[in-house]
């Protein structure tokens, strides 16, 4: 299967490019700067995990996508909170990036078990 395939990758990807999107406009550098670093992270180091070679290297670079995903739901909580971006976008990105979590957390658990079982 390639990662072009998986839904949490598309998910991901669709996530990453409403990030860019939504904060084109914002005038913020740095905080825009690790917003999209973070979002992009996620489809980015999906693929690189499947590009690989074992279940235990796709499962670690699926841990750092996961971990990914929380820093965007941290940043989409500050950034309403501190008024940088909008209530609307703020909840849909981190609540994306949560629903993307649970989903890389299934996948993790998948191929940490297949690769104790080989």
């Amino acid at each position: 299967m390639s990662f072009e395939d998986l839904q949490v990758w598309q998910r991901a990807v669709e996530l990453s490019a409403d990030i860019y999107r939504g904060t084109k406009e914002l005038r913020d550098f740095g905080f825009r700067d690790q917003l999209t670093r973070s979002g992009l992270s996620i489809p980015s180091n999906i693929a690189e995990g499947y590009e690989r070679d074992s279940d235990a290297e796709i499962a670690q670079f699926l841990k750092v996508a996961k971990g990914s995903s929380g820093e965007v739901r941290t940043q989409a909580i500050v950034g309403k909170k501190a008024g940088i971006i909008s209530d609307e976008l703020a909840d849909r990105w981190a609540d994306e990036s949560k629903q993307l979590g649970r989903m890389l957390a299934a996948l993790i658990r998948r191929h940490r078990q297949r690769a104790t079982s080989h």
